[in-house]
């Protein structure tokens, strides 16, 4: 029996997610299944090729639901997790027991852990360290801005590896550590560890470049670096900069998109917060209601960077409104 796990790529929710539904499988559903891997990620058009399906179940963890009949299990905690209201339907009328979703939740590891214990009796204790993790960090729960930027835990380490992460056998082969090993024992491998270096190199310069462009005004800053190559910066750095702000928007490019980012202030005392995947949603993003993103084609760089402005704009007239 072949199992593919579709899992949201350059996240570290996302690895664990799919660390732990095989775990998950292998001890309560099929223990000597074989599992593939495939990382996706929000761009513009389809998320979905069909001839992808090709496992014997087919997972999808922490991404956005797919109607295809090829999709067994789906897990997932974002409050954009349909893209069409057919898609919405199509979920709710299937009333399936393998197919999981509720946006209260702050990580699909945790909502992964919780659904199969209670539904099939599984045990995710021995897994605990790295369900926490998950929680914290995509959660943003961290204690402060410099806890989430200075990258001093195994947790913080292999976040800045997974989001910055080029190599398509990584994360699956990190899939098969993450929910058996500690962190500090599996950052401390040499794959692993020599890779930090030159990692935590480039974090503190994306902190310096992030200093230099980000501007704070009327509560909302905003930065556009899509001159760096810098897809997968710490999106905790603007409020290590500015704590004082509430909101973020980074407009970024790569190889396969240019990317907004939309963020709120996790240690904000505002007491009036929009919603951002409201907001990202009318782009054709989505996300959470704290942060969100919005994904264009490369070449639609101007159109990204026109909603990037607009949601600036849309965040510091909220922010003004709520200040007075």
């Amino acid at each position: 029996m072949r199992i593919k796990v579709f899992y949201h790529d350059k996240c570290f929710d996302g690895a664990c997610s799919a660390a732990l539904f095989t775990r998950f499988y292998r001890e309560r559903i099929r223990e000597h299944a074989e599992f593939e891997y495939q990382g996706l990620v929000h761009r513009a058009g389809a998320l979905f090729d069909e001839a992808d399906f090709t496992g014997d179940e087919n997972a999808i963890v922490d991404f956005k639901y797919s109607s295809s009949s090829r999709v067994t299990w789906w897990f997932d905690h974002h409050q954009s997790a349909f893209l069409t209201p057919e898609d919405a339907s199509h979920f709710e009328r299937q009333q399936s027991t393998m197919k999981f979703y509720d946006p209260g939740f702050r990580s699909c590891t945790k909502f992964i852990a919780t659904v199969t214990e209670q539904r099939f009796g599984f045990n995710p204790a021995p897994a605990a360290e790295m369900i926490e993790w998950a929680d914290i960090i995509d959660g943003a729960l961290y204690d402060s801005p410099q806890a989430a930027v200075e990258m001093k835990t195994p947790a913080t380490k292999l976040t800045m590896l997974i989001e910055s992460n080029q190599d398509p056998q990584f994360i699956p082969g990190l899939t098969q550590l993450l929910a058996y090993k500690p962190l500090a024992e599996i950052v401390a491998q040499p794959a692993i560890a020599d890779r930090l270096p030159q990692l935590m190199e480039r974090h503190r310069r994306s902190i310096e470049i992030l200093r230099e462009r980000a501007q704070c005004k009327d509560g909302t800053i905003y930065f556009d670096v899509t001159d760096y190559d810098l897809e997968g910066y710490n999106k905790f750095i603007p409020y290590y900069l500015y704590p004082h702000c509430v909101y973020s928007v980074g407009l970024s490019k790569s190889s396969f998109r240019t990317k907004v980012s939309v963020g709120s202030n996790p240690w904000t005392t505002a007491t009036h917060m929009e919603n951002l995947a409201k907001i990202c949603e009318r782009y054709g993003g989505g996300g959470h209601a704290r942060v969100g993103a919005i994904s264009f084609p490369p070449n639609m760089f101007e159109q990204g960077r026109q909603a990037a402005e607009e949601i600036v704009q849309e965040l510091r007239a909220s922010y003004r409104g709520h200040e007075e």
